[in-house]
């Protein structure tokens, strides 16, 4: 059925719902799972203070990227799951969809965050990446009781 799923993952709880969500289903199925962190680091135009401190904050951001990629891959090894890890920027629904792509992965599966009546209107990350896969996109929505 599915041979590696790709885990997007940035250490929230969302996210450790998702990617504990993904990993059982890799455990269970024998898959592989990629683990993926999304910069997405402050668009232009930016503030001339801001631009000044550029490069640390992609540090910043990357450090941390490299720090949950390392949880991802602890929680996957705990389950005997292999896993690989990447860490890319840009728009967020937008990286996730092109790395399953690029990587010719079978499936993603993510968590979504109670965003009540307007959010459902307005969607979100997972939303998005619904809407635009060319892969199945497993999701599980957080429930009121949750937040």
């Amino acid at each position: 059925m599915y041979e590696s799923i790709l885990i997007p993952y940035d250490g929230s709880d969302e996210a450790n719902r998702g990617a504990t969500h993904g990993i059982d289903l890799a455990a269970e199925l024998g898959a592989a799972v990629h683990g993926l962190y999304v910069m997405d680091l402050p668009g232009a135009p930016r503030a001339l203070s801001l631009r000044d401190d550029e490069e640390e904050l992609r540090e910043e951001y990357r450090e941390y990227g490299e720090t949950v990629m390392a949880e991802l891959s602890e929680l996957a090894h705990e389950r005997g799951v292999e896993c690989s890890t990447a860490i890319k920027s840009g728009s967020v629904s937008e990286a996730i969809v092109d790395y399953a792509r690029d990587e010719g992965l079978d499936a993603i599966v993510m968590a979504s965050a109670y965003h009540g009546t307007l959010g459902a209107l307005l969607g979100g990350t997972t939303d998005k990446v619904v809407r635009t896969a060319t892969v199945p996109v497993i999701t599980q929505r957080m429930r009121v009781d949750e937040v």
